[in-house]
Order: C-alpha cells, then structure tokens, then sequence
C-alpha cells in the first residue's frame, strides 16, 4: 500500500465523484474507458463486520447478499463504490475503491486506486469493473445495448463533485429534421448560433427543439447563405412548446438535417442534439416524429 496513503477517521459519508455528460468521442494514454451501467449508484461502507449500503442521495439501500459479500472481504475497513443491477440476479459492479484499511485512497491517482481494488478477491454478487481497450468503445456499447461507457483520466484523483476527469459518453439516438428556423450567433460564433428544428405530424410541423453543435466554420457560412434566401416572417412550426422569442428567424421548411442526440425530454425535445450532416435524399414532407431508433 503506498506510503502517501492519507490517514483519518472513518467517514459516515463521502460525497460521490460524479461524471461529466460529453458529446465528444475521443482515445488517448490518458484516459481509460468502462462500461456504463444502467443502475442505482451505491457507495458501501464496510467497518468492521457492520457493512452500511448508501445511495449516490444517501438514503440506505437494504441488499444483504451484496452486505454479506462485502462483510466477508478480508479487510479491516473498506469503502467502495460502484453501480448495482438487476438482471435476473442482484449485481455490484465495483469500480472504485475510496478508503480501506485505515487509509484515505482519495488523493491516489485512478490507476493506483484500481491496483488497490484490484488486490481484493470479489466474487459474485461482486464484481470488479474492468478496463474497454477496443478502439472505439462507444461504437462497442452501442452494438451491446450498454448505456454508454465512462471515460477517466488516468491521474485523477477521486473528486468529491462532478467532475471533468470522468467523462459519460452515453449511446445517441439519431434521425432527420427539417429546419424551420435558425437563432443568431452570438460571441465570436459566424453564420448563427442553433438550428430550430422539427418533423411533420399529418399537417403539423412540430417543433422539436434546437441543434446548435455539429457545424464547422464552413458549414454555418453556407447555411446561412441558403436560410437568408428562404427567410419566411412567421414561424412555420404549428405544434410545439419553446420556440426562441428574441433572435430568431425563420425559414421555409424545406431544408432536411440528420441529427445525434442522447434522448427525448418528458415535453418531447431533443437533449444534448448534435449535427451528424444535410441530407439530400429525403423530402421533408417524408420526415415523421419519434422512429424506431429514436
């Protein structure tokens, strides 16, 4: 066990390191990548023979095989954290290890914490969450149905807060829109700031929400040319909560874009949408709400 170890009480809670939601898709030496887990975030805290299973909120979860399994590890005191399922059997996915034996792991960068968990024997229900090496693992946890996968910096320390050093990259949903409108750029941005888009339900033309990344310089300077052609006075959506008040302009429904995004809201909006391209293959009267991929 490493000297600089820190050494305390045993906390009554830590509060949990969280991941930052990215659209970004990238690999490097610095990072590694795991599978996400459609769980419950559990935090066990083992002292002793008392084991206690606590929530990413706090409130206790009552699962005494996982209990029974983390009171027979073979150390003084542990703190472990992790994501538990359910699928036909209860599961702990354990993924970082927080304190043990007397030892505060915190300030350890990532890889010495995995060593760490990695020198203690989980057996089922347990179970040691191990590192992706395929070459795009978000391509990977796509095809297997997984949420997504973690992306972390090897060097982190474990951050009692959301953090940059771990990274979500959640599965996108993707599908086409007809662009009604667009908002204007704002700061050093050109061209303009978001598409507003929508999809033709019978004879509405509802508004779907907003897809402001995806573009590069060259695109946002050749749509704009194409919008302020087709600029119409009045909003052509029909249905739909949200439209933009101020800076905003629209268009002719005519222009139809292939859109990623992670999910549809509870009010029927894309969340975290970004821009995959223009098609030109598809009429937008063509283009329906919610598909089967989305």
């Amino acid at each position: 066990m490493p000297d600089d170890l820190g050494n305390s009480e045993f906390p009554e809670w830590i509060e949990p390191m969280a991941a930052t939601l990215t659209q970004e898709r990238f690999i490097g030496a610095d990072w590694t990548f795991e599978r996400k887990f459609d769980g419950i975030r559990v935090i066990a805290f083992k002292q002793g023979d008392a084991v206690r299973l606590y929530s990413r909120t706090r409130k206790e979860k009552d699962l005494p095989g996982i209990a029974a399994a983390i009171a027979s590890l073979p150390v003084v005191d542990v703190i472990l954290d992790g994501e538990v399922t359910w699928d036909g059997r209860t599961a702990y996915h354990v993924f970082d290890i927080v304190w043990i034996d007397g030892c505060d792991a915190t300030s350890q960068p990532l890889a010495e914490r995995r060593r760490l968990l990695a020198t203690l024997p989980l057996a089922p229900p347990l179970h040691l969450v191990r590192e992706l090496d395929d070459a795009a693992p978000w391509d990977r946890a796509c095809r297997e149905g997984w949420e997504g996968v973690i992306a972390k910096r090897r060097d982190s320390p474990y951050e009692h807060k959301r953090s940059k050093y771990w990274l979500k990259m959640k599965c996108e949903l993707a599908q086409n829109f007809v662009v009604g409108g667009f908002t204007d750029a704002q700061g050093s941005r050109i061209g303009l700031g978001a598409l507003l888009v929508g999809y033709f339900d019978g004879d509405d033309f509802v508004f779907a929400g907003k897809v402001g990344t995806g573009f590069d310089t060259k695109l946002l300077t050749e749509l704009r040319a194409r919008f302020d052609a087709m600029e119409i006075a009045k909003a052509p959506f029909t249905r739909g909560k949200g439209l933009p008040r101020v800076r905003a302009h629209w268009v002719r429904p005519e222009i139809v874009v292939h859109v990623a995004f992670i999910e549809w809201t509870v009010h029927m909006k894309l969340r975290h949408s970004r821009l995959l391209g223009v098609r030109t293959d598809v009429a937008p009267r063509d283009v329906r709400g919610p598909t089967a991929d989305a």
